[in-house]
């Protein structure tokens, strides 16, 4: 599979995910799924299935291109710029690390960002929730 197709399919889960459900809780979602790939990507290394663990390296980070690719910087302004240098700081942090000795550790401190990352956007979830009556039609842009 090369990188375009894996980003395109990437950008379509994102899609996909943003119709069927709220789009925080899409975020969420692939947050937890980019999560998911960098550990078995860093498992499948250690087992020396490394075509395994580059493909979910390059999964996990396909997630984080398509989230920063539909940031939008006109509504976001700094926020959406800033989030977007965090995602590709990310991205690059994780293919430094793929093959390296201590991979395990520096996948931990990306797992560990990502965990704070979807934490923020779970806190915001909430509080969008908080404020809006269930059922509001507004909950699903």
């Amino acid at each position: 599979m090369t990188q375009s197709s894996i980003a395109q399919l990437a950008s379509q889960a994102y899609r996909g995910a943003a119709v069927a459900v709220p789009p925080l809780r899409a975020v969420i979602m692939l947050l937890n799924g980019a999560m998911t790939c960098l550990q078995k990507s860093v498992q499948a290394q250690e087992a020396r299935r490394f075509e395994e663990g580059y493909a979910q390296l390059t999964r996990a980070t396909a997630i984080l291109r398509g989230l920063s690719l539909h940031l939008d910087s006109v509504r976001g302004g700094a926020v959406a710029e800033q989030l977007f240098e965090t995602y590709n700081g990310l991205i690059v942090a994780a293919l430094r690390a793929y093959g390296k000795p201590r991979m395990r550790e520096h996948v931990q401190t990306i797992t560990n960002s990502l965990l704070q990352l979807r934490e923020a956007w779970e806190s915001v979830d909430a509080a969008a929730r908080s404020v809006r009556p269930p059922g509001d039609s507004s909950s699903r842009r």
